[in-house]
């Protein structure tokens, strides 16, 4: 028997019928899904010291367990002494499997190690059923050991439903296990 995320299991037992009775989709292709999860990761700092990328990507390798890659600049920025072509952050997106255990982690592990943690901002949503969650500390995942960090710095994670709405997409991440905020 092969191996399945504990969060695959329940999305496809319990969230699929509960998304089906809230909305009254027909057809369980209707139900929104969740599709991947970018973590990124902006360094300003890299314009002048090139080792911190290396620190960003090996971070992100380790939160996520698939490696990050570097992102360049597209553009020259006089202010910022940022040219065109170098390296200023990191990002890995996540699929299937790892997504659904990066997911699970997430919840369980990462966001209950947040300082004064009552839930997510339920304000991150798109529009178009995408949502953002901003995190301050990379030092919240258990797979960062806080002696070896050499700066605490924060990460974006964009969560990219196939949901319509962002009514949708909210339910869809409630079920899944997201704490939002109670208004």
């Amino acid at each position: 028997m092969a191996y399945i995320p504990r969060l695959k299991e329940e999305y496809k037992s319990r969230v699929i019928t509960a998304l089906k009775e809230e909305f009254g989709y027909t057809n369980v292709m209707q139900v929104p899904k969740l599709e991947k999860i970018v973590l990124s990761k902006g360094v300003g700092a890299a314009v002048s010291d090139k080792k911190l990328i290396d620190y960003a990507v090996d971070e992100l390798t380790k939160i996520t367990g698939q490696k990050a890659v570097s992102t360049i600049s597209k553009k020259d920025v006089a202010s910022f002494k940022l040219r065109k072509g170098m390296p200023i952050g990191a990002k890995v997106t996540l699929r299937g499997e790892k997504m659904y255990e990066f997911l699970d982690r997430l919840i369980t592990s990462a966001l209950p190690r947040v300082r004064d943690f009552s839930g997510i901002k339920a304000t991150g949503f798109d529009g178009r059923g995408n949502y953002n969650l901003g995190v301050l500390e990379q030092i919240i995942f258990p797979e960062i050991d806080i002696d070896k960090v050499n700066k605490i710095s924060g990460m974006d994670i964009t969560f990219v439903t196939t949901a319509k709405t962002d009514k949708e997409a909210k339910s869809l991440l409630a079920e899944l296990g997201l704490p939002f905020k109670k208004n």
